[in-house]
């Protein structure tokens, strides 16, 4: 099942000392993907990060690297908007992996989701200094991306959750907000739980 939440590195995250107690801290929420991405790590330190990430107890993605994702047998694959064809990567890496996209316009997120995706990432949302020249395209994106099974990213953080799930999002994604916040098991936590009072508010259908 794909997680509601998904914490994920760059570079900078890659060299915190204390990364692998950090994941370990997100990972104990609940059901949290934790995607190993950093565009200039070399793969030696993508591996080891993703063996601490299984450890962890989070559901493994790999960003970008589909050897590193087929050698550490990574649960899903993230691919950027340009990357690989889903279906050379389904290929590649087999019927059960989960597959996601980056998209950053909802166009671009609906194109993505006719291919066959499992989910896209549409951000960002709100403006952050990950993408610090790229302009926020609004939870208005999230709406106009639907049916697509979005991941909204950029700027989340636990009191914006809400307004993604309100939106139409299936999830949220968090960078800094996660792996740097004082205590992750508790950001994770109220992240989370946000999708257990929505799931709680919706009025049950009839059939």
């Amino acid at each position: 099942m794909l997680p509601r939440l998904h914490a994920v590195t760059n570079d900078r995250i890659l060299r915190l000392s204390d990364l692998a107690a950090r994941a370990a801290a997100i990972g104990s929420a609940g059901h949290v993907g934790l995607h190993v991405r950093g565009r200039t790590a070399v793969e030696s330190r993508l591996v080891e990060t993703a063996h601490s990430f299984r450890r962890a107890g989070g559901t493994l993605f790999v960003n970008d690297r589909v050897d590193v994702a087929a050698h550490v047998h990574s649960t899903g694959i993230h691919l950027p908007a340009e990357g690989l064809p889903t279906t050379v990567v389904r290929d590649l890496l087999g019927p059960d992996v989960l597959i996601g996209r980056s998209s950053h316009d909802p166009d671009e997120a609906l194109l993505a989701w006719d291919q066959g995706l499992d989910y896209v990432f549409l951000g960002p949302i709100w403006k952050t200094a990950s993408h610090p020249g790229r302009p926020a395209i609004g939870t208005e994106a999230i709406e106009a991306a639907q049916p697509a099974r979005v991941i909204a990213i950029g700027g989340v953080t636990p009191e914006r959750v809400r307004h993604c799930i309100e939106a139409g999002a299936y999830g949220v994604a968090a960078v800094s907000a996660l792996w740097e916040a004082a205590n992750p098991a508790a950001v994770a936590s109220r992240m989370l739980v946000c999708f257990d009072e929505s799931s709680a508010e919706r009025p049950a259908r009839h059939e």
